[in-house]
């Protein structure tokens, strides 16, 4: 969820505090996941896109992300109506979609969408620095913490890794088609990523040890809470509240 692209535009999400912004999305995305009236989906779809609108973001990024959430509720709509039993909706030759199906359908739309607009508002607006930071404030394991920082990094270098090889192969006239010959250059091309990050990452727990890690990183900037995170805390827990209440009723 973390967009660098996203990281320095001002606004006031981004000036929050980032353990606060962790919690409200981890409360949010917990409770649309378990809710089942569509009032409450619909509303908190409604809140992810008021969050978009104040955190700035480029509307291009969020209709990316939310085009690659959505092909999979494509692919529910395609399949889950027509198989779950229950009152016939409507029917193409022998194949009938039930309204049970359709009701589910919806209802996974509409968490998946909400879900992604709010932790996309509330978390791309922040560095992996410090997201681990906040996990860490937030008491979440060391070691889970380490591993979330590592290996959010070492995705990006191993993108840029793959991307210099594939470079190399099309300077020496390789074009991907459906062959043998493509599918043995792309298991070498897997098989050599995966032997540079060995090696890359042996170097790099040389270099951490030799500069003293111990298996934590030291903060050398602790966040403040000021009295906007208070407001946007009590504001999130008040509009929760009211979601959930509506949920139970």
């Amino acid at each position: 969820m973390i967009d660098g692209a996203c990281i320095d535009r001002s606004s006031l999400l981004r000036r929050l505090d980032p353990r606060g912004r962790v919690v409200v999305a981890l409360a949010f995305a917990v409770l649309v996941a378990v809710a089942e009236s569509f009032a409450v989906l619909a509303h908190a779809f409604a809140l992810g896109v008021l969050l978009v609108v104040i955190a700035g973001l480029p509307a291009r990024r969020v209709f990316g992300r939310l085009a690659a959430v959505n092909i999979f509720t494509l692919l529910l709509w395609a399949m889950v109506p027509w198989a779950t039993p229950g009152t016939p909706a409507w029917g193409i030759g022998p194949l009938t979609a039930s309204r049970e199906g359709v009701r589910l359908c919806a209802q996974v739309t509409l968490k998946a969408n909400a879900i992604m607009l709010a932790t996309t508002a509330l978390l791309s607006t922040m560095s992996l620095a410090e997201l681990g930071h906040a996990l860490w404030h937030l008491h979440v394991p060391h070691k889970l913490t380490n591993l979330f920082l590592f290996t959010a990094r070492y995705l990006g270098l191993l993108r840029d890794e793959q991307e210099r090889m594939r470079v190399a192969m099309r300077a020496r006239g390789f074009r991907p088609r459906a062959d043998l010959r493509t599918w043995r250059t792309c298991g070498h091309l897997a098989g050599s990523l995966l032997v540079r990050a060995l090696e890359r990452s042996e170097r790099v727990l040389l270099a951490m040890k030799g500069r003293g890690f111990r298996g934590r990183f030291y903060l050398l900037r602790h966040f403040r809470f000021a009295p906007r995170d208070a407001a946007f805390l009590a504001t999130s827990a008040l509009l929760l509240a009211a979601l959930g209440l509506v949920e139970c009723l």
